[in-house]
């Protein structure tokens, strides 16, 4: 199977380009941040569609981490996961949190042909059914899956069904 997950990550103070001389693991192809080049985009025709499935109550609570703004969920069951596209097994929501930076131009982790977006959603996914604990599965390369959501600024109060429903324009 190829892989397609890309693993999650908080901001350090030397920043993303520098996180791999702390965190050796964090070298690589496939570490954050990812620059999402449209041309060599390559469609997949064998995926399967991703099935999203998130229930409604199954927010534990919202914090500040320091670095974002994070909302944990229950974790013990299916019920809130996603399963299908190149992953073998469902994959349980755990947490979401956000990226932004100070201006509309920039903040979020990664980028579209060099393009940075006013914010990044991540929602964090684990492989329940493979590892124990979410510990044990952030050290697996096949452990996390995460959705990553770029958001833009809009003046218009129906901004949320635009981004929602648009492809991003690059």
């Amino acid at each position: 199977m190829r892989s397609y997950i890309l693993g999650c990550s908080f901001f350090l103070p030397k920043g993303p380009s520098l996180w791999y001389k702390s965190y050796p693991i964090a070298q690589g192809s496939r570490q954050s941040p990812i620059d999402i080049i449209s041309t060599q985009a390559i469609f997949d025709p064998s995926l399967k569609p991703l099935s999203i499935s998130y229930g409604s109550d199954s927010s534990l609570g919202i914090s500040n981490n320091g670095h974002s703004v994070m909302v944990d969920f229950k974790d013990v069951d299916d019920k809130t996961a996603i399963s299908g596209g190149p992953l073998e097994n469902p994959y349980r929501l755990k947490q979401f949190h956000f990226h932004w930076g100070t201006s509309q131009k920039s903040g979020s982790e990664h980028t579209i042909n060099g393009k940075s977006f006013p914010c990044e959603l991540h929602l964090v996914h684990w492989n329940a059914k493979k590892y124990t604990t979410f510990g044990e599965a952030v050290a697996a390369p096949d452990g996390l899956a995460v959705i990553g959501v770029f958001l833009e600024v809009r003046a218009s109060a129906s901004c949320m069904c635009y981004i929602c429903l648009s492809p991003i324009s690059t």
